[in-house]
């Protein structure tokens, strides 16, 4: 349910419509743009509310057709959020790279990586230390020597450090480490993760499940807002399909749709989508293409000898060509994509 307030009104009477409302044991979002004023009523409000709101003065009208996720609809909050995230803003002019292994392996494995993205032109690294597997004899990470090592490439590099969270009793953890906590696609709904990191203030990212609609998406974002973090990052990262060419089908008409539903920052993961490295860039170049804040890719030294996800793991040489290419894109797009010779941003957890 959205007020929206006559153009002019005064601010007692919009100090009385937030008061009604939240005597009904609800919450009020207002919004203040150029020629109105909205009043998102956050919560289950019936129409005798709505009847009471529009005998108010100041207000025109009452809408009942919301979308049922107020704190992340751009219908509430028409403006595009910026997120900040140790320096580096989502949802800007500038395309925002996440870049390095699916795992941390080793210090070697991870710093050789962190230093080929730096210098490509990434802005945050990537590396899962808690890892999720379809197997439970897979590699499942090396847990807290994980994240100190990603703490480490981090101090020398100047990424920003983004990783995944699992459970609600890492959240704690992984805080202490990461700039950025990653929900992963298997754990789109999980309600108790979802709450546990809404209400630590790290920014999360949060990764489409591989069978989620778009609302399912952004109830989940929903979630982490409702619990006190409106910092989220939406992902697009594929989604299953009946074709088997490739590890997922990568929804970029999602982007766009995202971009007219909500307010938040929309970035895309070719890498899990394609399941294969030679299809990566094309994907990327895509993604922006089709308006998408950020990517997150995989990086490895050496592909063939990873514990996880190799095939699609880019080389240190074909991240490098990646990254040229899309910055003929952004610049086609009236969009900026660090060069080679910028340093990256200072980091710190």
């Amino acid at each position: 349910m959205i007020a929206v307030l006559e153009p002019g009104c005064p601010m007692h009477q919009k100090a009385e419509v937030v008061r009604l409302i939240e005597n009904e044991g609800l919450r009020a979002q207002v919004s203040e743009l150029e020629h109105e004023t909205l009043v998102g009523v956050i919560g289950q409000a019936g129409e005798s509310l709505a009847a009471r709101l529009e005998a108010l003065p100041g207000v025109r009208e009452v809408r009942l057709s919301a979308p049922p996720y107020p704190l992340t609809a751009r219908a509430y909050h028409p403006a595009d959020s910026r997120i900040r995230v140790a320096g580096v803003t989502f949802g800007g002019p500038e395309i925002v790279v996440a870049a390095g292994p699916c795992a941390v392996e080793d210090e070697e494995q991870l710093l050789s990586t962190a230093r080929c993205v730096a210098a490509a032109g990434a802005r945050l690294l990537r590396g899962g230390a808690f890892k999720p597997r379809s197997s439970p004899y897979s590699f499942q990470g090396l847990g807290e020597e994980g994240l100190r090592l990603l703490a480490a490439a981090r101090e020398e590099t100047g990424l920003a450090v983004v990783t995944e969270v699992l459970a609600p009793e890492d959240v704690e953890l992984v805080a202490r480490y990461a700039d950025l906590l990653q929900v992963g696609a298997r754990n789109m709904q999980n309600f108790r993760l979802l709450s546990a990191v809404g209400a630590q203030p790290r920014p999360v990212l949060l990764k489409r499940g591989l069978m989620a609609t778009l609302d399912e998406l952004l109830l989940a974002a929903e979630y982490v807002a409702a619990a006190g973090n409106p910092r989220v990052i939406l992902c697009e990262r594929g989604i299953r399909t009946f074709e088997p060419a490739t590890r997922g089908t990568l929804d970029l008409s999602a982007v766009p749709v995202l971009k007219e539903l909500t307010h938040l920052p929309v970035i895309v993961d070719p890498s899990h989508a394609a399941g294969r490295r030679e299809w990566v860039p094309a994907l990327a170049r895509a993604a922006l293409a089709a308006g998408a804040d950020g990517l997150i890719v995989e990086v490895h030294p050496e592909p063939g000898r990873a514990v996880s996800d190799g095939r699609q793991s880019l080389t240190f040489a074909g991240f490098e060509a990646m990254m040229a290419e899309l910055r003929r894109v952004a610049g086609a797009l009236d969009r900026t994509l660090p060069g080679p010779a910028q340093a990256a941003p200072g980091g710190g957890a």
